[in-house]
Formats: C-alpha cells, sequence, structure tokens
C-alpha cells in the first residue's frame, strides 16, 4: 500500500478541509494489508484521521480516508439526519453509520449507498437530489465536479477549486520528499 496513493487521492482529508476521500489500492494479501491499515492508523489517529478497509474485490481494496470528528459534525446536519433515516441508517453517531455503510457496501443484493456522499462532505441538498434523480442523474445538474451539484453550484465551484489547489500542492511536496505524516494536519 503506497504512502502515495494517500497523497493523491486525500490530500484534502489530510489537509483538514474535507471530511472523507475514498479510493481504491491493489493488494495481494489481505492479512499484510490489515497490518499496514493498522501502522498507517498508528500515526493517524493522533492527528485526528483514520483508514479503515470499506470493501475488498479479488485484486483491490476500497479504502475510506477520514476525520472522525468532522463525520460525526456532519452527520448531525439536520438534512443529513433525515437522508439517513429515510435510507434505513440507525442514527445514534457516526461509527454506527459507518459500519452500517461497510455493510451495504459489501452487500450484494442491495443497491449502491449513493448516500455515501454525506460521508465525503458532498452537501445533503447535492446527495438527496443525487438521490431523486435515480438513472437520470443528469437532469437537473447544475455543475459536475468532485460531486453533482443540485444545489449552491457557485459554492461547489469554490470547493472543487480548493481541492484541487490541495492536491496540487500535497502532490508537489510529496514529489519533493516530504512524508505522509507530516502531510497530515492535526485537527
Amino acid at each position: 500500500m503506497s504512502d502515495e496513493l494517500f497523497v493523491q487521492y486525500g490530500s484534502p482529508t489530510l489537509a483538514g478541509i474535507k471530511t472523507g476521500n475514498l479510493f481504491t489500492c491493489p493488494y495481494t494479501d489481505r492479512q499484510e494489508t490489515m497490518r499496514e491499515i493498522r501502522r498507517l492508523n498508528k500515526s493517524l489517529v493522533p492527528k485526528g484521521l483514520r483508514v479503515l478497509p470499506l470493501r475488498y474485490s479479488e485484486e483491490r481494496v476500497l479504502l475510506y480516508l477520514y476525520r472522525p470528528a468532522r463525520l460525526e459534525k456532519d452527520l448531525s446536519n439536520r438534512e443529513a439526519v433525515e437522508l439517513l433515516e429515510n435510507a434505513g441508517y440507525r442514527h445514534e453517531n457516526a461509527n454506527q453509520c459507518v459500519v452500517e455503510l461497510i455493510r451495504r457496501l459489501n452487500d450484494l443484493k442491495t443497491e449502491f449507498p449513493h448516500e455515501i456522499g454525506l460521508f465525503l462532505s458532498y452537501p445533503p441538498e447535492d446527495v438527496r437530489g443525487f438521490i431523486a434523480h435515480g438513472t437520470n442523474r443528469g437532469v437537473g445538474c447544475k455543475l459536475v465536479g468532485t460531486w453533482r451539484v443540485y444545489g449552491d453550484a457557485e459554492s461547489a465551484r469554490i470547493t472543487f477549486e480548493k481541492y484541487r489547489k490541495c492536491t496540487e500542492a500535497y502532490c508537489k511536496q510529496w514529489s519533493d520528499g516530504v512524508p505522509l505524516m507530516s502531510l497530515a494536519v492535526a485537527v
């Protein structure tokens, strides 16, 4: 598991400007992957970050790099709570919601959990719009960037640019030899 992947795909979360990022990572040995995740978490947890494997496929693992405290705040938003409850989550705390998300991602009988956007700092109004449009997700969409925007396009545009600049700066620092743990900001 390459630290470079965390920089490429998780810079906004490492920098503390986003709740979480999802990305896949190749693996050959599940036990070795878990040891590597434990190693990373030993250094990341004191900085307010956590890495979880959400789903394993034959050769790849879906990783969730996130800030638990920020996720708790995001998921306590009134509209987010309503979306989660409508999707069948028992919303008592963010950890319980993450466990349910993992269950849904691994249940091949259910539809992909589109509420996942709430775990990634997407505005609840945009998650609601994405879910509401079903197979016609382009309908009513005002902007496409990190996510499909159905609400405040200007605010989203600013956020997309902030994420882009952060990723660019972090990748530059990484290529200049700054290690992952120095890029992970404690918040």
